[in-house]
């Protein structure tokens, strides 16, 4: 379980990663899109599934944002009224600067009662309005943390411009979080960097590194790929020109996915860092999501061969009827 496996520092967690429909979709639409969803993630060998909170990020940046942001719909309620028939724990992303203590006190009461696991995100931009700070909301979870883990973000390239990802993760660790979920690798370099900074400061500080779960995405067209680094994700200038030169760029992305997925496996075992991933595709594009769906069965199964990852296949992953509460809506 996923619980067990980052508590006892467990590498080899799997986890796949989806957003929400559209606010306003119609409620027969979004119940086609969890079944949909429920299909595709049941063939998986998963501990998880991740459940994102979108925000709007154009304040991050003053590039233009590729296409226009559209809020998501409550991850929460998603994951609660539509996905209840996929029988794997749910991590859901919540910005905690946009609540006030009292909501994310309701809001973590409820996710307790469901089973379900929290990540704390930050803030979009430095000037964005703050109801709860990241402490304050850790402190609140505080009460669940015998029974509860609590997650957090990690940025690869933020640790190659400031040099302190390390120190980011080992504060966060002092107020209860256990495991962090990375921004979307495209650089191995970046990500193997943090890897090793942060084992020298766990060995330094004689602590119990935390569970590094990275997160990995193909790239199927032009579009994607600016979107990617619109987000910051930090796509090195060959990856770039190889996968733009590519005959079949989706293809492509996927090799150098899974070519860096095992990079970080060798890197993290060698290093004594406990990892996962995270699978997820940033575009809706059928084509890519499936990708994705291939990518996380690649990876799970060599985590498998090199012996970090037990395979759950049929024991927790049950396709049952979609539950719904209609007073949600």
């Amino acid at each position: 379980m996923f619980l067990q496996k980052i508590k006892s520092g467990e590498s080899g967690v799997m986890l796949y990663g989806i957003t929400p429909p559209k606010v306003g979709t119609a409620t027969e639409r979004v119940s086609e899109i969890a079944q949909k969803t429920l299909l595709r993630v049941s063939t998986l060998d998963i501990d998880g599934l991740v459940v994102y909170d979108v925000q709007d990020e154009s304040a991050r940046t003053k590039e233009e944002r590729p296409f226009p942001f559209i809020n998501a719909m409550d991850p929460f309620i998603f994951a609660s009224d539509y996905l209840s028939g996929l029988n794997v724990p749910k991590i859901i992303y919540r910005p905690a600067g946009k609540f006030s203590t009292e909501e994310l006190s309701e809001w973590l009461e409820k996710l307790h009662e469901s089973d379900f696991y929290p990540v704390f995100v930050g803030i979009p931009a430095p000037d964005f309005p703050v109801k709860t700070s990241l402490e304050q909301a850790y402190k609140i979870w505080e009460k669940h943390q015998n029974t509860s883990v609590i997650g957090a973000v990690t940025i690869p390239e933020r640790h190659e411009v400031l040099q302190d990802e390390d120190v980011r993760i080992l504060n966060k660790m002092t107020s209860g979080v256990s495991y962090f979920i990375s921004q979307c690798v495209f650089n191995s370099d970046y990500a193997r960097r943090v890897i090793e900074d942060l084992a020298v400061s766990c060995s330094n500080k004689q602590i119990a590194p935390p569970t590094i779960i990275f997160t990995i995405t193909a790239c199927g067209s032009s579009t994607t790929l600016n979107f990617m680094e619109w987000l910051g994700i930090h796509v090195p200038d060959q990856v770039k020109e190889e996968l733009l030169a590519a005959e079949n760029m989706l293809d492509k992305s996927v090799s150098i996915c899974l070519d860096i997925a095992s990079q970080l496996t060798e890197c993290c075992i060698e290093k004594g860092i406990p990892f996962g991933f995270n699978i997820e595709s940033v575009a809706i594009r059928k084509a890519e999501i499936e990708a994705s769906i291939n990518m996380a069965q690649a990876i799970s199964q060599m985590l498998t061969e090199k012996g970090v990852r037990k395979s759950i296949i049929g024991e927790n992953v049950e396709i049952l009827p979609i539950l719904r509460n209609p007073a949600s809506f």
